[in-house]
C-alpha cells in the first residue's frame, strides 16, 4: 500500500503544501519536482515567502487528491540538495526555464517523508493506512469506527 501511495504522488504531483508563518498556517499549490524513494524534491525562489517560512519552520504537510483518493505527507524539509538533482529538476520542468535563467538562481529543498496517510474513499468501508516511515509502523485508520457493511 505504501508503494501505491508513492506512485499516486508521482501521478498527482500538483499538491496543496502547508507551511507556518509564526503560529498561522499557510497553504498554497506546489509541484513535486522529483521523487526518489520516500524523498520529495521541490524548487522555488529564495525571494518568495514560502522559502522564508521554511527557513523559520521546516515542518510541512502536503496533500494530493484525485478520484476519491488522497495522500497526506508530513515531515521536516532539508535544504541540502545535490547539484545534479537541482540540474535535473531544472532540465525536466519546462516552466522553470521560462522563469529562471539557470538552476543556480533558484532555491531547492527536499522532504524526507516521516508520516504518510493513504485514504481511498471508493470502497465500503473506505481504506485508510497510516505509515510512520521513521519507526516502520503501519496502522489502519478507522479502527473502532462504525461503517456500513456491504
Amino acid at each position: 500500500m505504501l508503494q501505491t501511495a508513492l506512485r499516486f504522488l508521482d501521478e498527482h504531483n500538483e499538491i496543496s503544501f502547508a507551511t507556518c508563518k509564526g503560529d498561522l498556517p499557510k497553504i498554497r499549490i506546489f509541484q513535486i519536482m522529483r521523487r526518489e524513494g520516500q524523498r520529495l524534491y521541490f524548487a522555488t525562489s529564495a525571494e518568495k515567502a514560502v522559502w522564508r517560512e521554511l527557513q523559520q519552520n521546516p515542518n510541512v504537510e502536503l496533500l494530493a487528491y484525485a478520484d476519491n483518493i488522497s495522500v497526506r505527507c508530513r515531515g521536516m524539509v532539508t535544504f541540502d540538495v545535490e547539484d545534479s538533482v537541482k540540474q535535473w529538476i531544472y532540465d525536466h520542468n519546462p516552466v522553470l526555464s521560462r522563469l529562471y535563467d539557470s538552476w543556480e538562481g533558484m532555491a531547492f529543498f527536499c522532504l524526507p517523508i516521516v508520516e504518510l496517510d493513504y485514504y481511498d474513499l471508493t470502497p465500503t468501508p473506505p481504506v485508510f493506512k497510516h505509515f510512520n516511515l521513521k519507526t516502520g509502523e503501519v496502522s489502519n485508520g478507522f479502527v473502532g469506527s462504525r461503517f456500513k457493511n456491504k
